[in-house]
């Protein structure tokens, strides 16, 4: 018997008393009373970010361009007892991203972490094959629309609050038949990695997400045939940004890359 429990009496009440605070420890919502904005949140990576902050007391604003799928996915995340507010919005649209912090400005006087995850791939063609169409598409929704929300969401932004880029691997790497979706990624790179060094001084944090293949509904367009067993899921990616939005406010994960064990397929 440890002498520091004393008798076997005190040691079973030690024991008690420890699996309590443990429990408690496990149960406390560490981002209780904190907001978060997140982008393209009505399915995929989106959706399952929604619901990891949700069980951490986060409060959402949620938004999507597809307002079914939007209100269908709000249902499940209510039974976290956290304040949940929609809003459609194509985040290409410069007059959409207003009306939506008009929106925002209404619910709230702060966010506390913004994700910009609303992104689109594209179809499998080489350069030559790429329809302008296309290529302008994938770059305003990816490109143009990071910059349009996060531009508007400083202005509510405070010492602490948190910006999260989901860039993919595509950012760091090029795939051959995915040119609008690579420049997509390595210029969201380029335009996350000047925020964070202009934030710096403000004490916001800018992680630029760099997950692998996941398994979600971009792999239609992407690569139908795409051996989705190999990756990871959602709620995997979500996990690992939680844990980074976790650490305490003088520290920061600036990329975080997660691969599936398989590597890049």
């Amino acid at each position: 018997m440890d002498s520091r429990l004393g008798c076997p009496s005190e040691r079973g009440a030690f024991l008690v008393y420890h699996q309590k605070a443990m429990r408690k420890a496990n149960s406390t919502r560490q981002l209780e009373n904190r907001t978060a904005l997140i982008t393209g949140a009505s399915r995929g990576i989106g959706l399952a970010i929604a619901e990891a902050l949700a069980q951490q007391g986060c409060n959402l604003i949620l938004t999507s361009r597809d307002a079914k799928a939007l209100s269908k996915s709000v249902r499940p995340l209510e039974r976290h007892r956290v304040t949940i507010s929609t809003q459609t919005c194509d985040v290409r649209d410069p007059h959409a991203v207003d009306a939506l912090f008009i929106h925002i400005r209404r619910t709230t006087k702060q966010l506390d972490i913004v994700i910009n995850n609303a992104g689109v791939g594209q179809p499998s063609l080489t350069v030559e094959n790429l329809l302008y169409p296309i290529w302008k598409e994938v770059l305003e929704t990816n490109l143009d629309g990071t910059f349009l929300v996060t531009q508007a969401s400083l202005g509510l932004m405070k010492r602490g609050a948190t910006i999260v880029n989901n860039l993919s691997i595509a950012a760091t790497r090029v795939f051959p038949g995915t040119a609008a979706y690579n420049a997509s990624k390595h210029g969201a790179l380029g335009f996350t990695n000047t925020l964070r060094e202009e934030l710096r001084g403000k004490g916001i944090r800018v992680i630029a997400l760099l997950p692998g293949a996941t398994d979600t509904a971009i792999w239609n367009i992407l690569w139908p045939e795409a051996p989705r067993k190999k990756m990871m899921s959602a709620e995997t990616i979500a996990t690992a940004l939680l844990n980074a939005l976790l650490l305490p406010e003088n520290s920061t994960v600036e990329e975080l890359c997660i691969m599936p064990t398989a590597g890049a397929l």
